[in-house]
């Protein structure tokens, strides 16, 4: 049942194969050592030029909510079973209605096509392919009608003002491509101060210093293999999803994030009377607006604290994850935030979480290998969570209950 890379890669249509197997094969070496979502960080790293890279890896202030995430994963134990025949497992899950063959997908980073070449085009098809879902950040630089087509399974996030015509004009927009579900983030009021992209040189939009224009000079395959190729084929990216479109790289002064700090429930009305599809708020913490989101017609939560990139010292949202489902009713909740292991999505899971996402690792898988890249972190993450569900003697997702989880620190002697 183990799911590898080289398995997942047979299990996409020849038809979808052969425009790409040339990049597999050149991949395939690079991607041969790399065997957790943690090791692709040190190539992208190497890769990526020092301000993007600052950018991409950078949590927020002194990091503690980043470290907060992990923690909690570690304050976890698993109580498994044995003696369990678990020959035949399966990792599926439904959400929305829609089957999924893992209980995992790509969380929103603006980030992914300036860290890789259309690298939201590479996620979304490496996840179509794999029948997970990914989630398109309204600050890519890849228009939300691309990568639609490029992959069905997509859904769309929104950083949405506190103005009701510009969310009437961005439903029509995101109703036309097609797109099934929408994700408005809730916690980036304002800008973050992420004092490690800070240090590393990065402004937004980028400005061409002669520190960031050396930054890029000493990583020509970025700069050929990303950037030029980028320029020469597609223009000069731009912020495609959000208004006003703005370049990648200006003279001027910051992109504003302009209105969000607006957005009140009188918003979410709106939105919910002008959507009809499912309607989906990310960075909910607190259980209070839990209740309030569920009287305003939301199908679903995702938990989270953005990766640590907002709010520094914010609570995990594996800790109030299981606070938040008894709230939820009939709503659908799920988990990102710091998850880079099977056993994290397994953890989430058994705490409530229909399905988990994860970011960072992601981008860097598209840095380093493109689409082959992608593919070989799914496949990682889905052998992963098959081999521990082996360990753990479920052979269903539904068997991960809460009660397979004990305190990793707190020992009072016979049993937990």
């Amino acid at each position: 049942m183990s799911i590898a890379s080289d398995d997942l890669k047979k299990s996409i249509p020849v038809s979808k194969m052969t425009n790409r197997s040339n990049t597999w094969r050149s991949s395939k070496r690079s991607l041969h050592n790399i065997v957790s979502l943690d090791d692709f960080e040190e190539p992208a790293r190497r890769y990526i030029p020092r301000p993007i890279f600052g950018y991409i890896k950078s949590g927020s202030g002194r990091g503690d909510s980043s470290r907060g995430n992990r923690a909690a994963y570690e304050s976890l134990a698993f109580m498994p079973s044995t003696l369990v025949d678990t020959s035949t497992r399966n990792q599926q899950t439904k959400v929305f209605g829609r089957a999924y063959d893992s209980p995992f997908g790509v969380s929103p980073m603006g980030g992914t096509s300036i860290g890789a070449y259309q690298g939201d085009i590479a996620v979304a098809r490496s996840v179509a392919a794999a029948n997970i879902p990914m989630i398109l950040s309204g600050a890519s630089f890849i228009t939300l009608e691309r990568v639609k087509q490029a992959g069905p399974t997509a859904w769309f996030q929104a950083y949405i003002p506190g103005d009701d015509a510009v969310i009437a004009r961005l439903v029509e927009r995101v109703t036309r491509a097609g797109y099934e579900t929408m994700v408005v983030t809730l916690d980036v009021t304002v800008p973050a101060k992420l004092d490690f992209s800070l240090r590393s040189g990065f402004r937004k939009p980028f400005h061409p210093t002669p520190r960031f224009i050396w930054d890029v000079l000493i990583r020509p395959r970025w700069l050929c293999g990303m950037f030029l190729r980028t320029l020469l084929t597609h223009g000069m990216p731009h912020v495609e999803n959000m208004e006003p479109r703005t370049p990648v790289i200006s003279r001027s002064g910051d992109r504003p994030i302009s209105g969000l700090d607006q957005l009140s429930w009188a918003n979410i009305d709106t939105l919910r009377r002008l959507w009809k599809g499912n309607l989906v708020l990310k960075g909910v913490l607190n259980k209070n607006d839990v209740k309030t989101a569920r009287e305003a017609g939301v199908d679903g939560i995702i938990v989270s604290n953005h990766g640590g990139r907002q709010l520094d010292g914010a609570v995990a949202p594996l800790r109030v994850l299981p606070g938040i489902v008894a709230e939820a009713g009939d709503m659908t909740i799920m988990l990102d935030s710091g998850v880079r292991r099977g056993t994290d999505v397994l953890k989430a899971l058994a705490l409530g979480a229909k399905l988990v996402f994860a970011g960072r690792p992601f981008i860097y898988a598209a840095a380093v290998g493109g689409e082959a890249g992608v593919r070989h972190a799914i496949g990682i993450l889905r052998d992963e969570i098959d081999r521990d569900m082996a360990l753990l003697g479920i052979t269903s997702l539904d068997q991960m209950t809460r009660d397979r989880l004990v305190p990793a620190d707190k020992f009072d002697g016979l049993e937990f």
